[in-house]
C-alpha cells in the first residue's frame, strides 16, 4: 500500500499529463516536446518533460542540461532544472547514464521498469503540465508508458508526422495504437513541413505538403498545424537556446506558439 500512496503523491501536483507520439522516427517528436514546453513556459505555465526514449534522450541536450546529476529525496528523484525559476523540470535516462556515449542495451522487461520507475518515482510537485516524449513506435515502451500512465488520466496525445506518405503510414498506425489503448487524441502536427529561406524567406516544400492535415481530416481528429523547417530552430535546439524567447520573427514561431494556444485553449475549457 506504501508504494501505491507513494505513487499517487508524486503525481499529484501534476494538472494535465500530455503523451508526444509517432509512429515513426525521426519526425521531431523532442523537438516538439521541447519548444512545446518552452511555450507553455512564456504562458506563465509549470512544465516537466519526462523523456521515456530510453535509446535516443536527446531532451538533456536541447535543454543544454546534459551533464547535470538526478539526486534523491525521501519521495523518489529530483528531477533536472532547466532554470532557476524551476519552471521546466526534465527527468531522463541520459542523466542516468555514466558516459554520454553508453548504449542503452536492454531487453523489454528492463525497459518497462525503469518507465514504470519514472512514472512513479520522480517528485515533480506541482505542474500545470507534464510532456511525455516518447521513442518511434507502438511497442513495449509505449503499452507501458500509458498503462503506467492511466490512473493519472492523461489528458491525451499529440501526434507528430512529416508530410510525406511514409510518414503518415505509419503516424496512421499510432491512430490504431491511440484507439487500442484509449488515449484520447488531442491533434496530428505536421512538422518539417516545407523550408524557410534564411536569405528570402521564401518556404519550400522538400518533402511534400498536407499530409498530416489529410490524417488529420480522415481520422476527425484536430489539426493542430504545421511547423516548417527552420535553420533558427535547429540552431537553437543545438545549443540548447530558448527559440520562443530568442526568435520571435522566425517562420517557425507563430506555428508553434498556435499548437500550444490550441493545448493551453483546450485545458481551460470544461471537460464535458
Amino acid at each position: 500500500m506504501e508504494a501505491v500512496a507513494g505513487e499517487r503523491s508524486n503525481l499529484a501536483g501534476v494538472r494535465h499529463i500530455l503523451l508526444v507520439l509517432s509512429g515513426k522516427g525521426g519526425v521531431g517528436k523532442s523537438t516538439i516536446s521541447t519548444e512545446l514546453a518552452l511555450s507553455l513556459r512564456h504562458s506563465g505555465k509549470k512544465v516537466g518533460i519526462l523523456d521515456v526514449d530510453l535509446c535516443g534522450p536527446s531532451i538533456p541536450r536541447m535543454f543544454r542540461v546534459q551533464d547535470n546529476d538526478v539526486h534523491q529525496c525521501d519521495s523518489g528523484w529530483v528531477p533536472v532544472f532547466v532554470d532557476q525559476d524551476k519552471s521546466i523540470s526534465l527527468m531522463s535516462i541520459g542523466f542516468l547514464l555514466e558516459k554520454p556515449d553508453d548504449a542503452v542495451v536492454w531487453r523489454g522487461p528492463k525497459k518497462n521498469a525503469l518507465i514504470k520507475q519514472f512514472v512513479a518515482d520522480v517528485a515533480w510537485g506541482d505542474l500545470d503540465f507534464l510532456i511525455v516524449d516518447t521513442p518511434p513506435g507502438t511497442s513495449d515502451e509505449h503499452i507501458s508508458t500509458v498503462e503506467a500512465l492511466r490512473p493519472y488520466k492523461p489528458l491525451g496525445a499529440i501526434l507528430v508526422t512529416t508530410p510525406q506518405a511514409v510518414a503518415v503510414g505509419d503516424v496512421r498506425r499510432e491512430l490504431t495504437f491511440c484507439k487500442k489503448t484509449g488515449l484520447r487524441v488531442l491533434g496530428i502536427v505536421e512538422n518539417m513541413s516545407g523550408f524557410v529561406c534564411p536569405h528570402c524567406s521564401e518556404c519550400t516544400n522538400i518533402f511534400s505538403k498536407g499530409g498530416g492535415e489529410e490524417l488529420a481530416k480522415h481520422a476527425g481528429v484536430p489539426f493542430l498545424g504545421c511547423v516548417p523547417l527552420d535553420p533558427q530552430l535547429s540552431q537553437s535546439l543545438e545549443e540548447g537556446r530558448d527559440f520562443v524567447r530568442e526568435f520571435p520573427k522566425s517562420a517557425a514561431f507563430p506555428a508553434l506558439a498556435h499548437i500550444a494556444q490550441q493545448i493551453l485553449d483546450g485545458t481551460s475549457q470544461p471537460s464535458s
